[in-house]
């Protein structure tokens, strides 16, 4: 029998792999799209990086937009330098990698179902 907590653990970190994967394909596709050559490793280091960072942000600035916009910077500064693009074009992509995953977590959460 599994008590509480360690289901909360085993449930806390598959959530976090399965988004850290999806995170991943919605960065390489992104990426592809505007050019880079850099492989699938590339945009896995991208999101865990970005998880970090943001995990980072808002523990030490709490929720909110502040935090949002610090967070931001900062992977986009990590996406230009993983990518070695210019920042622009790293803004342009951080930009739609953002949009593309509002939309992904509009319909996955409904897609999956309850786990």
């Amino acid at each position: 029998m599994v008590d509480f907590t360690t289901q909360s653990i085993v449930t806390t970190v598959l959530f976090f792999i399965i988004g850290l994967v999806i995170s991943s394909i919605i960065i390489y596709v992104i990426t592809k799209l505007f050019g880079e050559k850099e492989g699938f490793g590339t945009a896995l280091l991208a999101a865990l990086i970005g998880a970090i960072i943001y995990a980072l942000a808002y523990f030490f600035l709490g929720q909110g937009l502040l935090a949002g916009l610090i967070g931001g910077f900062f992977w986009w500064l990590a996406l230009g330098s993983l990518y070695n693009m210019g920042w622009l074009k790293a803004l342009g992509v951080a930009i739609v990698v953002w949009i593309v995953a509002v939309v992904v977590g509009w319909f996955l959460p409904t897609v999956i179902g309850p786990l």
